[in-house]
């Protein structure tokens, strides 16, 4: 049967989530971020079961009178953005395992050991540790052996300088027919080296949703529509999102993005930015995913450290 990455709209077991506390990335906003972490949570926890990550677990009852579908762990982590570091799951042989892939913050912009211990200390057993630098979000899977990602992260030298043939090791160890490598997109304010989390995803078999910049005098432009272009020559129906208004926190330059949304079971969650543009994408998603509930949640505080809902998460799936 081989391997098989599967795509995120498929039956989830759980998602997880760290929630912030004494993380110093957080500590300019902490009251504001979360308050919208409480919201993300209750809102996951209306559909399915919600993992929260807490360093100080009596916090959150002061936020939480019922922990309905909600489980706590008390684990310390560095940051919040557990897409990166968490495992990622696969199919092999029809098994489900997860992959524990190395952790270096984005390229030794930070510290990070305690993350990327958490898949060992969280998971104990089924886990396959990878002895290769990768991050959750920095692809995208349909489900049926193609995914999608960024020539500068993936390729980027601060990550697997010392492999010779990148691409063939993603191919192997996530049993792909074909790795979709885009050349250009980025948005300003992402540290991530451009993730594809916050460009181009799935959102079914056949179909991606990108972020387009409509406005030819905005910065993002030409580097978007040369991204629009690659992703023209793929096989798939695309349905282009617009890029939020520039948003600001203390004079920096935030990365809105409305690609950063979650799928759960039987519901997806839009990152919205009180933008001109979030009841047009919302509406977007209602007419392209017509089997989901359509919930937008207010993702303003996330962007503040560079990342938004998806970013804040990862799936666990259900072994079939």
């Amino acid at each position: 049967m081989g391997i098989r990455v599967p795509a995120e709209w498929e039956k989830q077991k759980s998602i997880m989530i760290v929630f912030p506390t004494t993380q110093k990335d957080w500590q300019h906003s902490i009251d504001e971020i979360q308050e919208s972490y409480i919201n993300f949570i209750k809102t996951i926890a209306r559909f399915q079961n919600c993992i929260v990550i807490c360093d100080t677990p009596e916090l959150l009852k002061s936020f939480l009178k019922s922990f309905h579908n909600i489980e706590v762990h008390c684990i310390q982590t560095d940051d919040t953005w557990i897409r990166d570091f968490g495992a990622i799951d696969v199919f092999i042989d029809g098994t489900l395992k997860s992959y524990n892939f190395t952790f270096n913050a984005w390229g030794d912009k930070f510290e990070c050991s305690k993350d990327n211990r958490f898949n060992k200390t969280f998971f104990q057993k089924n886990i396959l540790n990878i002895d290769f630098v990768l991050e959750g979000g920095s692809i995208d899977s349909n489900g049926e052996g193609v995914m999608i990602t960024t020539k500068n992260c993936i390729f980027n030298e601060n990550r697997n300088s010392t492999c010779s043939d990148i691409t063939k090791k993603i191919k192997n160890l996530f049993g792909l027919k074909n790795l979709i490598v885009l050349e250009h997109g980025a948005i300003i304010g992402d540290d991530t080296d451009s993730h594809v989390d916050t460009l181009a995803r799935f959102i079914d078999k056949k179909s991606i949703v990108y972020t387009k910049c409509y406005d030819k005098n905005n910065i993002h432009f030409e580097e978007l529509q040369k991204m629009e272009k690659e992703l023209q020559k793929t096989d798939f129906r695309l349905i282009p999102l617009p890029l939020p208004s520039k948003k600001l926190y203390k004079k920096r330059r935030l990365p809105a993005t409305y690609i950063n949304f979650v799928f759960i079971n039987d519901a997806i969650i839009i990152p919205t930015y009180n933008d001109k543009n979030d009841k047009k994408v919302l509406e977007i998603f209602k007419k392209e995913i017509k089997n989901r509930k359509i919930i937008g949640i207010d993702a303003s505080i996330f962007i503040r450290e560079y990342g938004s809902l998806h970013c804040s998460c990862i799936s666990q799936m259900l072994q079939i």
